[in-house]
């Protein structure tokens, strides 16, 4: 029988996202910004409710195109939440917008958002090897760190549990548990 980690046994969805998504390094400004947002959502609920309305997230949010965030004015925002499958937290919603305009400076600084991110592991994957889930941390130093820059930045919903589990969804760090058939694949 394939073993996966335990958070991701619950559903196909969630199967579907550790399989083909969690851990796996991307450099991808626009994957890493939906990313940033679905973690930032997630505050205070499940994975698997975020996961759930991440196609009306897509759409609402034209497929997480940051120049097109960056301007949403607060009608727009308004519409969103009102016409979109999406979790209907306004300061959620709005920190899409922020956020969007806090990656364009740091991509005119940086050249790219995923440079920024990934100086923080010296553009190294950080692979813990873990025995269970269990095991794993809800956040790192580094995480604590990265959370002190993004919200000096400007970001919201960037504390550092949050950003930890943005690192795991962009693959910066690898945490999937030693015998999960993701790490067997990922090691051949």
């Amino acid at each position: 029988m394939e073993k996966r980690c335990l958070w991701a046994q619950s559903n196909a969805l969630m199967q579907s996202y550790h399989d083909e998504e969690w851990c796996i390094p991307s450099r991808d400004d626009r994957y890493i910004f939906e990313m940033l947002n679905l973690e930032g959502a997630q505050a205070g609920l499940s994975w698997n409710i975020v996961l759930s309305k991440r196609q009306a997230y897509q759409e609402a949010f034209q497929h997480f195109d940051i120049q097109y965030c960056a301007q949403l004015s607060e009608e727009d925002l308004a519409f969103i939440k009102e016409h979109f499958g999406v979790i209907k937290h306004s300061a959620k919603l709005k920190s899409v917008r922020s956020n969007a305009q806090a990656v364009i400076r740091i991509q005119k600084e940086w050249g790219s958002f995923a440079n920024f991110l990934w100086s923080f592991s010296n553009d190294q994957v950080i692979d813990n090897i873990w025995l269970s889930d269990a095991q794993i941390p809800a956040q790192s130093a580094i995480s604590v760190q990265l959370s002190k820059e993004l919200k000096k930045r400007g970001f919201k919903f960037v504390g550092p549990v949050t950003t930890y589990s943005f690192m795991q969804a962009i693959g910066m760090v690898n945490d999937h548990i030693e015998n999960c058939i993701s790490r067997s694949s990922s090691d051949k």
